[in-house]
């Protein structure tokens, strides 16, 4: 059931977020009951502003309530940009932050190894592209993405 929830919160908070020029980067359910937890990422290209993430909040707050999504009726939301070690959840995401650096944790080892650290050298045929160092890059099948984050550099 809370897959379902989800689902159907994700498709209002993606609605939202377009008509609004702002890319929706992940919805995230917890909990149940009366303590359920809804946490909307959103992005756009020069920053996501508290006027944004209040304007998110808003709508679909209403929409929410308005259409009785959530069971019960009860739950908390929190609309944020996803920080500077956002994840890269979408395949585009690969693409878009290419040249910056990442951290990957593939699903089976390659080479040995499930983490990788790296500079995003994109996305094509299917592959996630990493330089792991300069003049190496590794290719992983994005199937094979279990977890991927931007990393901050100091």
């Amino acid at each position: 059931m809370r897959e379902d929830v989800a689902s159907k919160i994700q498709e209002i908070a993606k609605r939202v977020a377009e008509s609004e020029g702002l890319e929706l980067v992940e919805v995230e359910v917890k909990g149940g009951g009366n303590s359920r937890f809804v946490r909307i990422s959103i992005d756009k290209p020069d920053g996501v502003t508290h006027g944004d993430c209040e304007l998110v909040s808003q709508q679909v707050g209403t929409i929410l309530d308005v259409e009785d999504i959530v069971p019960g009726g009860r739950y908390t939301l929190e609309v944020s940009s996803p920080g500077v070690e956002r994840k890269l959840v979408k395949p585009q995401d690969f693409q878009r932050f290419r040249g910056k650096k990442a951290r990957i944790t593939l699903r089976d080892a390659v080479e040995g190894r499930r983490n990788w650290d790296g500079t995003l050298a994109g996305f094509e045929n299917g592959d996630v592209a990493l330089e792991t160092e300069p003049g190496k890059t590794v290719r992983f099948p994005y199937a094979q993405v279990q977890k991927a984050n931007l990393k901050f550099e100091w």
